[in-house]
């Protein structure tokens, strides 16, 4: 989860929501992924769409079974059907998403017993870090908003 912290961070060098991801295969990270919705004005680039795609070109194929992806925030729904399309075997993710979190805070899908794929689900690793960081950069977005009004 340090990982997934540190990528993050990186997102916060193009004013983008400070989330981060890693996909973890056998030990190693086979794909890294931080929130670029700014910096490339598209929807989809959030940091768990980018890790997983990494992790599919290292993999040679999109199926991830075997794949843990490590995330500072609970996915969203889009998100979330990317894992289970994805056959994602486990997430572990940090800070509850109270707006759009599809692992349980809003919604269920990872776990939907009428799915034909269920993700394992571990949450709050880390939670801490992850939500002050995410206080950090609304703080600042707030208070520069002020100024400029």
């Amino acid at each position: 989860m340090r990982y997934a912290l540190a990528e993050a961070e990186r997102a916060l060098g193009h004013r983008d929501v400070p989330v981060g991801a890693v996909a973890v295969h056998e030990g190693t990270i086979i794909g890294r992924g931080h929130n670029r919705r700014e910096a490339e004005g598209d929807p989809t680039a959030h940091a768990e769409m980018i890790a997983l795609r990494e992790a599919a070109i290292v993999l040679g194929g999109w199926r991830l079974a075997g794949v843990t992806l490590y995330c500072t925030l609970e996915p969203c729904p889009m998100c979330a059907g990317a894992m289970l399309a994805a056959r994602l075997s486990r997430l572990v993710y940090g800070a509850d998403d109270a707006n759009a979190g599809a692992a349980g805070s809003v919604v269920e899908l990872l776990r939907d017993p009428r799915l034909n794929h269920r993700v394992r689900v571990t949450r709050g690793v880390l939670a801490e870090e992850g939500q002050a960081l995410l206080a950090r950069f609304f703080a600042q977005l707030r208070h520069s908003q002020e100024e400029a009004s």
